[in-house]
């Protein structure tokens, strides 16, 4: 073997062992993201804070989808929770502002959920309501908050029909670390001439929660604590 064919041997010899290293680096690489994210803590999934409320009043015919007039004007309130008044601006907002808004899908008996929601969704900036979970298919709702990223450390504000209510706040406690204690905190049912709480759940980074159960106080009547 000549001088030069030498050559050439050792230098593609190197250049094969410098590809295996390249090569080696990327796939090293590769897993330990993956070992990140499989070590990733399940409550970075966690949403910082979950807010239920139920849909404004409705008039006393049942054909009627809509809001009743206290209906809309307690719709009309709402954004008074979570926008600081420009005529008061060093006065707090009452609650954390919604990063996303969620309301039951319209059916033929009742669109109230998407329509108590339509003057904050507008307030902040034509926020989009999503509403295509029907009433029933709460557990879809719950799946879906907790398995997309996006909603990770954010407050979501859930418009729903009262029936339902106390199961879809049940099914989202559930999925803290602290979620027997929890659940065991929460109303088993929402009263049918209710309109006007504030159902929350706050995560801490950790997983666990807390619950608070709040007056609106947006309309004359409301209840005070």
């Amino acid at each position: 073997m000549t001088g030069i064919q030498q050559t050439l041997r050792f230098g593609l010899i190197a250049l094969a062992l410098i590809a295996a290293g390249v090569l080696y680096g990327c796939l090293r690489d590769a897993n330990d993201d993956d070992a990140a994210q499989e070590a990733t803590p399940k409550s970075a999934r966690y949403p910082r804070q979950v807010q239920i409320i139920r849909h404004g009043e409705k008039t006393g015919d049942e054909s009627d989808i809509h809001l009743s007039s206290r209906g809309a004007a307690r719709a009309a309130a709402l954004p008074s929770l979570y926008v600081i008044p420009p005529t008061f601006p060093t006065k707090p907002a009452a609650l954390v502002t919604p990063d996303y808004l969620f309301a039951t899908r319209a059916t033929k008996h009742s669109n109230r959920p998407v329509e108590t929601l339509l003057p904050l969704a507008k307030a902040l900036g034509d926020k989009e309501i999503h509403h295509k979970i029907a009433n029933d298919d709460y557990p879809k709702l719950v799946e879906y908050i907790f398995a997309d990223a996006k909603h990770a450390g954010k407050t979501l504000l859930i418009s729903w029909h009262h029936g339902n209510i106390p199961e879809l706040t049940h099914a989202i406690a559930s999925r803290a670390k602290n979620g027997v204690e929890l659940k065991a905190t929460i109303p088993v049912r929402w009263e049918g001439a209710m309109f006007d709480r504030v159902w929350i759940l706050t995560f801490e980074p950790d997983g666990s929660a807390a619950f608070v159960n709040l007056p609106q106080r947006l309309l004359f009547g409301d209840s005070k604590k």
